[in-house]
């Protein structure tokens, strides 16, 4: 009779060749946890400008009394809006404003990403690496990026002009690749139109938006393979007995 011990050693080496791949883990606590600094602290500065100020106020009347709480996002966004990020003290200004627990904003502040806890530079060009992107070159184009701006994924340049960084889909895979510089998208990129955008804008220009390829939206770039002629009008084949 066959023993288990007779077929041990080959159960041990096929567990031994078995290879398992997993992703890899990115592991960073900077959507959690704030941790006071020099520049970022409940004691840094900030107040609200006096038209950004009315601009709230006309904001929270949208909403009953009682749920003034719902203008967070709002109050968030004038924030970035007016400093190019939100420190700790200006979310306490917005709990202060709004009347609510400052645990709520801090709930707000780290589940959105497109809130800014840390200053990401004057331009913050975010670059898409999500599979269209990628299959269109996105790897070149954050180089590309990471060149012209002086300044490397994650990071700062040295004159506080740009901060970089790496997004995921940001929807328009129909014209990748895509580079966001803050609201701004730019589109159907080369490595030739990312080093005319960086050096339009660290001239003090405004870069034209939207593809870089010529294209108005996002139309098959080959051209036009549908509705070439005047579509038929009201009735077209329609039965006699319908007329």
């Amino acid at each position: 009779m066959l023993t288990l011990n007779k077929y041990r050693p080959l159960i041990q080496m096929k567990c031994i060749a078995r290879k398992i791949s997993i992703s890899q883990q990115h592991r960073s606590e900077e959507l959690f946890v704030h941790r006071d600094s020099p520049d970022n602290n409940p004691c840094t500065p900030f107040e609200f400008s006096q038209p950004n100020m009315t601009r709230l106020n006309a904001l929270i009347k949208n909403y009953p009394e009682g749920a003034q709480r719902s203008a967070v996002g709002a109050a968030l966004d004038i924030v970035q809006r007016q400093i190019g990020w939100i420190p700790i003290s200006a979310m306490h200004k917005v709990a202060e404003i709004l009347s609510m627990p400052r645990m709520r904003v801090y709930e707000f502040a780290t589940f959105y990403t497109m809130c800014k806890r840390r200053f990401r530079g004057k331009f913050n060009v975010k670059v898409c690496v999500t599979t269209p992107c990628m299959i269109r070159g996105s790897d070149m184009i954050l180089e590309a990026v990471e060149s012209a701006t002086g300044c490397h994924t994650g990071g700062l340049s040295e004159d506080g002009l740009f901060g970089v960084d790496i997004v995921q889909c940001q929807g328009a895979c129909a014209n990748a690749p895509v580079v966001v510089v803050d609201d701004d998208y730019f589109e159907d990129l080369t490595i030739h139109n990312i080093c005319e955008i960086i050096r339009v804008l660290k001239c003090g220009g405004i870069p034209q938006p939207g593809p870089q390829s010529g294209r108005f939206v996002a139309e098959p770039i080959c051209g036009l393979t549908s509705l070439l002629v005047e579509p038929p009008g009201p009735g077209y084949k329609l039965q006699p007995a319908l007329a």
